[in-house]
Order: C-alpha cells, then sequence, then structure tokens
C-alpha cells in the first residue's frame, strides 16, 4: 500500500514514488517579472543603435574660427561683397507702392511665402487702399480676403489695430519712427525693420527671419539663436548702409545654396570662408 503523498509531493503513478512538487508561479507576476527585465535591460546591440540614432539628429554646431573683432569684420565685408556679384538684383520680394502697402504685406507674410502674399494683396489693396479704409474694413469681409495666408483670423485682427491706430494716432499716415512703429497692433522690431528700411530708406536695424539667423550661425557671424541677439551682432559687424540689403542677400543666398537642412557647399561662393563648409 503507497503512502500518503506529503505537502509539496505527489505519488508518480508507475513507481508509487513521491516525487517533490515543482513550485507554481503565478503568471501574472512571471509576466510582470519579465517585463521588468526586457525594460531594464540593453544589449550592446540595441545601445549602439540609439547611439546612432542620437548622432543621426544632432544639430551640427558650425566651427568657430579663431579670429579677433576687425579679421571677423573683415571676413563680414567679404561676405557681403560677394554676394553682391551673386545677387546683384536682392531686394524685397515683396510687391508694394508706398509705406501702408508694405507694412500690410509684412504683416501678412508670418508663417506664409511672399510669393502667396504678392497673390493677395493686390485685391486687399483695391478693397481697401488706405489705412482710413482699412479701418473700417468688417473683420469677416477681411477674413475671407487673406483666408490663403494662413492664420486669418489673427492677421485680420492685427490689420484692422494697426489701421485704426494709425488713423487716431498718426493721421492716417505710417510712422517713420522704430518706436512708433512697435507700438501698433501686430508689428514687431522684424516688421518695423523692414518697413523702414525698405519703404522709407532707413537703416535703424537687420532683419533676422529665419534665413538670415541660419546663415549668420553657420557663417561664424554669431552663436546667438535669438533674434534680438543675432542683430546686435550683425550691427557690431556690418556697415549701417548695408543693414537693409543684408537681409535680402542672406535670404536670397539660403533659398539658392545655403538651405535647411542640407546647403549646396561644392557650389557655394563663400564656402573657402566659411567655417562650416563641408567641402
Amino acid at each position: 500500500m503507497a503512502r500518503g503523498k506529503g505537502r509539496g509531493e505527489h505519488v508518480d503513478a508507475e513507481g508509487g514514488k513521491a516525487v517533490p512538487e515543482k513550485p507554481r508561479v503565478k503568471r501574472a507576476a512571471a509576466k510582470k517579472a519579465a517585463a521588468g527585465t526586457a525594460r531594464g535591460s540593453s544589449t550592446p546591440a540595441k545601445k549602439a543603435a540609439a547611439g546612432k540614432t542620437a548622432r543621426k539628429t544632432q544639430v551640427r554646431r558650425p566651427a568657430r574660427l579663431r579670429e579677433s573683432l576687425d579679421q571677423r569684420k573683415a571676413r563680414t565685408l567679404e561676405i557681403i561683397a560677394r554676394l553682391k556679384r551673386e545677387y546683384p538684383d536682392a531686394k524685397c520680394s515683396l510687391d508694394f507702392s508706398n509705406p501702408y502697402q508694405l507694412l500690410v504685406a509684412t504683416i501678412l507674410s508670418a508663417q506664409c511665402t511672399d510669393e502667396r502674399v504678392n497673390q493677395v494683396t493686390p485685391a486687399l489693396f483695391r478693397r481697401y487702399p488706405t489705412p482710413e479704409d482699412l479701418a473700417g474694413a468688417r473683420q469677416e469681409e477681411l477674413e475671407e480676403l487673406i483666408r490663403s495666408t494662413g492664420f486669418f483670423r489673427n492677421k485680420a485682427k492685427s490689420l484692422l489695430g494697426m489701421a485704426n491706430a494709425i488713423v487716431e494716432r498718426h493721421d492716417g499716415k505710417v510712422p517713420a519712427d522704430m518706436d512708433a512703429l512697435v507700438h501698433l497692433p501686430g508689428v514687431g522690431r522684424k516688421t518695423a525693420n523692414v518697413v523702414l528700411g525698405n519703404a522709407f530708406g532707413m537703416d535703424e536695424g537687420v532683419v533676422v527671419d529665419t534665413h538670415v539667423g541660419r546663415l549668420s550661425g553657420r557663417l561664424g557671424l554669431t552663436a546667438e539663436t535669438d533674434p534680438v541677439r543675432i542683430e546686435q551682432d550683425l550691427m557690431k559687424l556690418v556697415p549701417r548702409d548695408e543693414w537693409t540689403l543684408l537681409p535680402h542677400l542672406f535670404i536670397h543666398h539660403g533659398r539658392a545654396v545655403c538651405r535647411a537642412p542640407t546647403p549646396r557647399c561644392e557650389i557655394c561662393v563663400l564656402s573657402d570662408i566659411c567655417p562650416s563648409s563641408r567641402v
């Protein structure tokens, strides 16, 4: 007669011997432990792959030339001279015939191409030829006219605020003054620089858009990323009578050659004096 099995044992069907029973592990606990191990483990292959991905996503910082301020100024003058020869017709790409039209077009150009703005403004200026006309516009009608430029509700609000402020504070004329311009609704320093430099011929600052910021960094003219600080660095290097032209040169070159994210250094006229050149 076989003995009764003890706790943790079972009777072998063939030999009648008591065999220790294998401990049971709860499935949920096992799965949780396995998941934790998988999360915590990192094989050399996984580490290498992660490192490779990280290297791909890193922003390539431009090299910094060891040069004095005078040397950088001289190199900046050479950059401007070469770009002038490369883009002799560089100018503001927004179509306008007076300061009011340029101010409106510049406000519309935010997050929109100049080409699209130039398609919208002819009908807009026929409907609202003066700040007084624009100040009396219905927002809904204005929104429809500028819809294709994007963010049309905010832009319509800015245009109406700007026009009313010009009528109320400046007798319906766009002020030729930096402080007065930046106090108009929808107008910041960049927009004011565009209007003063291109409509009034006044070099009060340097327009810094995405192209100007990108090229200034790649060319080693600034280490800043904030537009205001980039402008300050450029104003120290660039002669004042070139402040308005410089952005147009950089914009043309940025679109044609020094593109984001991959510049065409092999055809760049500045490759031998650019610290970021890949050739």
